[in-house]
């Protein structure tokens, strides 16, 4: 496996030069921007979904690049001391924030203990689960809210991704509007709740469309499983919900549900919406190749690596909008900065996507995929070969089991038949799962983000990295992205 901490030199950050180096103009430069430090000096922060990829790296980034006042964590636990345990043993000792340690050294305990609480809650239950005494202190306190918990599993149960995705926001937007200091609420939305839309999709709020949440609370209060599986029941009728208006996943179904219900109840409170598509691992910092839990990419990667999918269902020259997490992360932290301080009568949208800026095709992606596991095979003697690219599923199908077939010696032997139709089963089901990705007609337009690096400083640029543009995405799997999802995901 190579070495994902070897990096290349031409993944090193920028060199800044010294102040006695610049130029006036580049004195001015350093000076001006949006001014993020300044802005995070002394905010006091509420953010949900901590625990979750993308919130720890924010909650890391935030700690590490500014003088933040406090950061309360939502953090879903029986009590206070479980709460406990679930930061110290899932945010702060995790091996994310090992530059920050080794920023503290010995006072590492004493500036976690000043900046961060955890606070016991669940945005599924009324009033996030919180307690009086952490309502009131939060109430007082807290500038800024980032809404980052999410259920991001694409096919679960439509009951629970609903609740989670759609009625959830709704319950932290309404104790925000309760909250005494607050300058701006941030929702961590996806791309693809913009799937029904084709061409180049602007940086604008949802409208909802014909979409009536009311009349989906209503039909899952009247739907019973009728005594049959109920997982099954609901994934069902989540599936064909999202079919019947316009969505290929219940999930994104429900977070397009819940970012319009944000928009109709948020009174006064300024919101900003920040929408990733595929996030995947950290590019540069704090660890290049970090990951935490299986992305949208990620299963399809160990199954080629395994030589489980020599067939993909797919357009090859559709473009998979992936962005490394850390990248999302500065995006959200410098448009706090910039969108904090002034009230917004509509809602800011910003696209965290690469499909205009940078793109990266289906066959780009499997081309990487062939020269990286060529070289050094994930199975000791596993040949792999190139992908075939079959856009038609019933062709796709046929083909995937004929050839998983050949790959494990063909013949009749029934063992054999039967695990190679388990494995084509599993691949098949995986591609329905991510077909609106390799088929996705729309492309996201990032004219805010174009605006906010023009208006960054180079200090800014240096510290808080958005632009998609700087990725080589050949290096970035090669050295950094196959490296962590073996090393974080297999292990």
């Amino acid at each position: 496996m190579k070495n994902i901490d070897n990096r290349n030199s031409r993944f090193s950050r920028r060199c800044h030069p010294p102040p006695s180096e610049l130029v006036a103009s580049d004195r001015e430069e350093v000076d001006a921007g949006i001014g993020i430090l300044e802005f995070f000096a002394g905010k006091n922060i509420f953010v949900t979904g901590a625990t979750g990829l993308l919130g720890k790296v924010i909650v890391e980034k935030i700690l590490r690049s500014t003088s933040v006042g406090k950061m309360y964590l939502l953090i879903k636990a029986k009590d206070k001391e479980a709460a406990f345990n679930r930061l110290n043993c899932e945010i702060i000792n995790s091996e994310l924030f090992t530059r920050l340690k080794e920023k503290y050294g010995k006072s590492f305990e004493a500036f976690v203990k000043a900046k961060v609480i955890a606070v016991v809650g669940d945005i599924c239950q009324p009033n996030l689960g919180m307690d009086f005494e952490s309502i009131e202190s939060i109430r007082k306190d807290v500038n800024i809210i980032i809404h980052s918990a999410a259920c991001t599993t694409f096919n679960e149960r439509y009951d629970v991704l609903f609740e989670s995705n759609a009625i959830a926001p709704q319950r932290v937007m309404r104790f925000a509007k309760t909250c005494d200091k607050l300058d701006l609420f941030t929702h961590i939305s996806t791309a693809y709740v913009t799937e029904r839309e084709e061409g180049v999709v602007l940086e604008k709020p949802l409208n909802m469309g014909g979409l009536d949440v009311a009349d989906e609370i209503s039909l899952l209060l009247k739907s019973s499983p009728n005594n049959i599986d109920a997982t099954k029941f609901y994934k069902k009728l989540g599936q064909q919900r999202a079919s019947l208006l316009g969505y290929s996943t219940t999930y994104q179904l429900c977070k397009a549900m819940g970012e319009m219900c944000l928009n109709e109840i948020r009174g006064d409170v300024s919101l900003l919406i920040i929408r990733p598509a595929c996030i995947e691992s950290c590019h540069s910092e704090p660890l290049p190749g970090w990951i935490q839990g299986m992305r949208m990419l990620d299963p399809a990667v160990i199954s080629y690596g395994k030589g489980l999918m020599p067939v993909s269902y797919a357009n090859p020259k559709v473009p998979l909008d992936i962005v490394p997490v850390d990248l999302v992360v500065n995006l959200t932290i410098a448009a706090i900065a910039k969108h904090g301080n002034r009230h917004t009568t509509q809602p800011i949208v910003y696209y965290s996507t690469s499909s205009l800026d940078n793109p990266i095709t289906f066959f780009d992606i499997f081309e990487y995929l062939y020269d990286y596991f060529k070289e050094t095979p994930l199975i000791e003697n596993l040949s792999i070969s190139k992908t075939k690219f079959i856009e038609d599923f019933d062709e796709f199908s046929k083909c995937l089991r004929e050839e998983i077939l050949r790959c494990n010696g063909g013949g009749e032997d029934r063992k054999i038949i039967r695990r190679c139709n388990a494995i084509a089963q599993y691949v098949e089901q995986l591609c329905k799962i991510y077909e609106f990705a390799g088929f996705l007609k729309p492309r996201y337009h990032t004219g805010n983000t174009h605006k906010l690096i023009q208006e960054m400083s180079r200090e800014e640029k240096l510290n808080f990295e958005v632009d998609v543009k700087i990725i080589n995405w050949k290096m970035y799997f090669h050295e950094i992205y196959i490296p962590g999802v073996i090393k974080y995901l297999i292990q």
